[in-house]
């Protein structure tokens, strides 16, 4: 019998799952990304439901990753670069608990690796006062299907357009050295 090679999965809210999903889907090691809710009290939620602000969900993007070829703190690295940590239950125009920035860790290891990243962080005043949630994983609701791959498939939708293109620009900008040619 062959053995697999092990993955990784972490949860993250860091504003639109949109956002997320286009950023993630470029970076090497990173093998499936699904866009969901987590963090809230109503079992199964809608988009419309989460996104009126009422049933304690965040925006997720739940990724699997090879972490020989990708670190979690390189996935932090990019989450922390693409969002900002400091504005609660915000991000732009974005507004509501909804849109807060958390990690929801899977194992100890990663609850450690985020508390310590978010004190690098802080220490080395690249953010200040960062508000974002660190919290064990809870019941992850996979979004809609028409959000998955929602950039890939909607460019030009306008929200792409303004928000998601230009936090691609940055990322693609910033890992220029790290990226795979995405198709």
């Amino acid at each position: 019998m062959t053995q697999t090679p092990q993955r990784e999965v972490t949860t993250l809210a860091g504003g639109c799952f949109w956002c997320l999903e286009a950023v993630y889907q470029q970076l090497p090691g990173v093998e499936r990304i699904v866009s969901g809710y987590m963090g809230g009290d109503l079992e199964n939620p809608t988009y419309e439901e989460v996104c009126g602000g009422n049933t304690g969900h965040a925006e997720v993007v739940q990724l699997t990753f090879d972490p020989t070829k990708v670190s979690f703190e390189e996935i932090l690295g990019v989450f922390f670069s693409v969002h900002d940590p400091t504005t609660l239950n915000r991000q732009g125009g974005d507004v509501g608990t909804q849109y807060r920035s958390a990690i929801f860790y899977h194992d100890e290891a990663q609850r450690e690796t985020a508390e310590k990243m978010i004190a690098t962080l802080e220490k080395d005043d690249i953010w200040t006062g960062v508000v974002t949630e660190v919290a064990p994983v809870e019941t992850f609701y996979e979004a809609e299907s028409y959000h998955q791959n929602f950039y890939r498939n909607n460019p030009y939708q306008p929200y792409c357009m303004a928000v998601v293109a230009p936090k691609v620009s940055r990322f693609r900008k910033h890992y220029l050295n790290r990226l795979e040619q995405v198709g």
